[in-house]
């Protein structure tokens, strides 16, 4: 495995940007990481790495190469899985992308769950919006990635997915509450609480929030959705969310979700993304195969939600 260790050491100079911290990381001395990429440059020909005065920079050759890493690595971390499910173990990392939303409610209470019944199985969780996740999956910086669906990719594949649209979500005295469906216009009317980024939104919900023509005030914006949740519980403004983010809240009655009217908001996914040569990891398919189950279980809670507090 000592070809796979340098092939690490390479992604942890690329993932840092500088040979110092790499090596810190690794335990290793600056010198003598420097010398282990010098001499991996010499045999491969070309430097990988382009020296500054603050850390480094992959060269175009570096970055074809640590996607080769990747891709090694991403292989043997397969196999060694593949060779303990025949010793009857079942464990490894999983690296997973994930959006907000589904970080706090969705998949945290699931992660907690599965390591109860699979204890060698371990996670890193990253909030990342959609394209930055299906680049990390596609690079094999990630293994899975639970995101609301953007435009495929072929080296992908979904394996599951949660049918969603956009609502309004208000507090349960709210205005708008008793609705059976309003209009962005309508919504206008009232103070908005926004999230900082449009992680959220895909290009047909866009064109929708632009062809309404509704000018919002933003009360208060902010890159946290647990901000959002408790700035909306105390009545400060609405938001446009899709249910899966507040399953609690609602079913609890703090919180109230009202279709919004617009046809370009009715139709979005949650899915669940793998790189189509990482499926077959047992300890990545045991996890998948348990988010799948847990998809259906949330399709049909969100289904029976209420619309008002009980």
């Amino acid at each position: 495995m000592r070809h796979l260790r340098l092939l690490s050491h390479v992604v942890e100079v690329a993932r840092t940007g500088s040979i110092r911290k790499a090596a810190e990381q690794l335990n290793l001395t600056p010198s003598a990481m420097n010398r282990r990429i010098q001499d991996l440059e010499a045999e491969v020909g070309t430097p990988l790495f382009e020296r500054r005065p603050r850390g480094v920079k992959l060269t175009t050759a570096g970055e074809m190469f640590v996607r080769y890493a990747r891709s090694q690595m991403a292989d043997a971390e397969r196999m060694k899985s593949q060779v303990e499910d025949l010793r009857g173990l079942r464990r490894g990392p999983v690296l997973m992308a994930c959006s907000q939303a589904l970080a706090l409610d969705f998949l945290a209470s699931r992660v907690a769950s599965f390591q109860k019944q699979h204890p060698r199985v371990t996670f890193d969780l990253k909030t990342i919006d959609h394209e930055r996740a299906l680049a990390a999956l596609a690079a094999y910086e990630v293994d899975l990635a639970l995101i609301f669906r953007p435009s495929m990719r072929p080296t992908l594949r979904v394996i599951a997915s949660i049918p969603q649209r956009l609502v309004a979500v208000v507090r349960a005295d709210h205005p708008l509450a008793g609705k059976k469906s309003v209009r962005l216009s309508e919504c206008a009317a009232y103070p908005v609480v926004m999230l900082a980024d449009a992680w959220l939104l895909d290009a047909a919900s866009e064109n929708e929030f632009v062809r309404s023509g509704a000018q919002f005030k933003a009360r208060i914006t902010s890159n946290s959705l647990g901000v959002m949740k408790e700035t909306m519980k105390a009545g400060l403004g609405l938001g446009f969310f899709t249910p899966t983010g507040f399953v609690d809240e609602i079913m609890s009655g703090e919180l109230v979700h009202v279709p919004l009217a617009e046809p370009g908001l009715a139709a979005s996914e949650i899915g669940l993304f793998v790189h189509r040569t990482r499926s077959s990891a047992h300890h990545i398919s045991i996890v998948a195969d348990e988010l799948k189950r847990e998809f259906k279980a949330v399709e049909e809670e969100i289904t029976a939600m209420p619309r008002r507090p009980a």
